[in-house]
């Protein structure tokens, strides 16, 4: 959907649109609940032909052009409950409208499956999200999340988000990355209203 190319425009015009998902570093979490964020940017980074090759503002970042300028993709390494450390400095550095910030995260409120866009809005508890709104004094930027689901019996919601995806669902994440992949795809090129219109689930 991003038709990528670069102009003077795209390189020193018109700032970027700012994707970032959250997630903890390291591989030991790379399969995590916790990292659905990541996982959807990464997706993201594939369907645009771009790799996180570079380290920026304690980040994995990487960059593509769109019609409209530049994308920048983040995945912050200062794990999760100090996400917004990375994403304030980023935001600063590229002078990036919050209107045309989206972050990607997991969230227990939400069946697995279940993809949820919004405008803006506050953390709902989610510790990445409330160390963001923290750091940039605002909470009127866009977010996607990503359902998990709840944890069933007696485990707790950290140990919940920290295991990795069941057997049964890691057989459904490609739909639902590729799922999240279009929505931010949509997010750039066609604005939040239309992007919530086509992939909010359950509404």
């Amino acid at each position: 959907m991003f038709r990528k190319r670069k102009t003077k425009e795209t390189e020193s015009g018109n700032p970027p649109y700012l994707i970032v998902g959250l997630g903890n570093p390291g591989p030991e979490y790379r399969e995590n609940r916790h990292n659905a964020g990541f996982m959807a940017v990464e997706k993201l980074a594939e369907d645009l032909g771009v790799k996180f090759a570079k380290v920026q503002s304690e980040a994995m970042v990487a960059q593509a052009g769109t019609g409209e300028g530049r994308i920048v993709l983040a995945k912050p390494r200062t794990f999760m409950n100090n996400s917004g450390i990375s994403v304030s400095q980023l935001v600063r550095f590229y002078k990036v409208p919050l209107e045309q910030l989206l972050v990607a995260f997991d969230d227990v409120d939400l069946p697995f499956e279940t993809l949820r866009l919004r405008a803006e809005g506050s953390s709902g508890g989610q510790n990445g999200m409330n160390s963001i709104i923290q750091k940039l004094g605002s909470q009127a930027f866009a977010r996607l999340r990503i359902g998990v689901g709840r944890p069933k019996g007696r485990m707790s919601t950290p140990n919940h988000v920290l295991q990795d995806f069941s057997r049964s669902e890691q057989q459904a994440l490609p739909f639902v990355l590729t799922r999240a992949s279009e929505a931010m795809q949509t997010f750039v090129n066609e604005g939040i209203v239309t992007a919530m219109n086509k992939y909010n689930s359950g509404e």
